[in-house]
């Protein structure tokens, strides 16, 4: 349980699964910690250090315990889990039932209930942490999936905090998400908030409409009603605010990344280790069935058995990040993936200069904006996203305004980048037309349309996102969030 606000309490805290440094474990029984830096962290870092604020969150190994530190001004209060809760809360709830469940079901969801009794006593350890170092009337920002119940956990014990809770993947239809049978408990969780936000406006919507049919219809509970308009959720005597709010990047810092010399001469140099090929296409993504890989290698394979491309002037670079490497599916989609390119490359490539290129591996900052700097075509083609980053990293990291986006619908990215050519990933047919037209396109065209993008990115970042979000959550005369 808490032990209340210290007078040295931070006043602004991050709750997140993960810690924004990693511990790493050395193989001679040594540990150190390595930073690890992403989206989330260059757009809350200069918050929370200009606040002396804190960040909650799990260091990234199993049964260490691990007591608070500082880092530049920042307090950083990791949060323990042993082994079993790694695998029932993290690999099991979080990513064997809620991920696929919020991504459309594109892999049955599990709903064990053992993986939910973990879910609940690791959300509230998150939140007896939380609530241990905040200091009287802090702002507390919860972030994502797995934390879905700290809010309404945070305010039982803590009424005097200012609550946002953000999530970071796609919230579902109405349909899936009533299959879950903790349906009611997760919503009461995200209640808890003061401000709930999502990418999109349809996220915002299917909230508000459950938060009436599950909370507001409990005929035991018919005291503590909801009621909802437009933007909020009258829960109880407090009002909640549900808005839509699309995350970004740290733009400038990647257009700045791309224009360095180093970053050009390894992008000429990529090129060269490629053969010099008429076109690249470039794939970057975590290795996840929700990413839609296995969707663009058929339609390369197809384009390629119909003669549509020459092998010879298209070569396809794909980079996957290892992801979840001990659950079973992943390691049966990483096979079928490789297969996919062994069978491409079998059939089409030459001594010394295979069609494509497959990286499972993470590559450094510095090299992705490279990799960036050198493709023509980047494909994006997830089946579900809730943003999808990569193509806005793409568009920040082409200051020449040269390359071409082909971009699935079905990632929230493609509300905002309408010049991107945008396609439908369960059309391969449609797929194949769009890769085709991205290789063939005249640079006048995509110049026009690379231009648009950048404009929508430069403007629209991450810092921009973060500082909307805070706004909203501590409002100076409470308006609506309008989405």
């Amino acid at each position: 349980m808490s032990n209340g606000p210290g007078a040295d309490g931070a006043n602004f805290v991050v709750v997140a699964n993960r810690l924004p440094v990693d511990l790493e474990r050395m193989d001679d029984g040594t540990e150190r910690w390595r930073h690890s830096p992403g989206g989330l962290v260059t757009a809350l870092e200069p918050f929370l250090r200009s606040r002396h604020g804190a960040w909650v969150g799990w260091p990234g190994v199993a049964d260490a315990d691990v007591p608070a530190f500082s880092d530049e001004g920042m307090l950083l209060h990791p949060v323990s889990l042993s082994a079993t809760e790694v695998r029932d809360y993290y690999e099991g709830f979080s990513n064997g039932t809620l991920w696929p469940l919020y991504h459309d079901v594109v892999v049955r969801p599990s709903f064990e209930r053992s993986w939910w009794d973990s879910y609940v006593k690791v959300n509230q350890r998150f939140a007896d942490a939380c609530a241990s170092i905040a200091a009287d009337g802090a702002t507390v920002w919860v972030q994502d999936y797995q934390l879905q119940l700290v809010p309404a956990m945070l305010r039982d014990q803590r009424p005097d905090l200012r609550i946002g809770f953000f999530l970071h993947i796609p919230f579902p239809p109405v349909e899936l998400f009533m299959q879950l049978p903790w349906r009611t408990e997760i919503i009461r969780g995200l209640l808890g908030a003061d401000l709930v936000g999502f990418h999109l406006p349809g996220g915002a919507q299917n909230f508000l409409w459950l938060a009436r049919r599950l909370v507001g219809l409990e005929p035991t509970r018919a005291a503590v009603g909801v009621r909802t308009r437009p933007g909020l959720v009258q829960f109880g005597d407090r009002t909640v605010r549900v808005g839509a709010f699309p995350i970004s990047i740290d733009a400038t810092g990647l257009d700045m990344l791309s224009r360095r010399r180093d970053v050009v001469a390894r992008a000429r140099q990529i090129r060269a280790d490629l053969g010099n090929p008429k076109k690249i296409m470039l794939g970057v993504d975590r290795l996840d069935y929700t990413k839609g890989i296995d969707v663009r290698l058929r339609a390369l394979g197809e384009l390629l058995e119909e003669n549509r491309i020459d092998p010879a002037d298209v070569v396809m670079v794909q980079l996957a990040t290892p992801s979840r490497e001990r659950v079973d599916h992943y390691r049966q989609m990483r096979g079928s993936i490789e297969g996919q390119v062994g069978r491409i490359n079998g059939e089409f490539a030459r001594v010394g200069h295979p069609v494509v290129h497959y990286l499972h591996q993470s590559v450094d900052r510095e090299e992705l904006v490279a990799f960036f700097s050198a493709a023509d075509v980047m494909v994006v083609t997830p089946v579900r996203d809730g943003m999808n980053l990569v193509c806005k990293e793409y568009v920040a990291s082409r200051h020449d305004l040269g390359g071409v986006l082909v971009l699935s619908e079905f990632a929230g990215a493609a509300a905002e980048l309408t010049s991107a050519l945008l396609v439908n990933p369960h059309d391969l047919d449609g797929v194949k037309t769009a890769l085709l037209t991205a290789l063939t396109m005249d640079p006048a065209e995509g110049r026009r349309r690379m231009r648009a993008l950048r404009r929508q990115v430069l403007t629209h970042d991450v810092d921009r996102w973060a500082r909307s979000f805070i706004s909203a959550l501590n409002p100076v005369d409470q308006p609506e969030v309008m989405y």
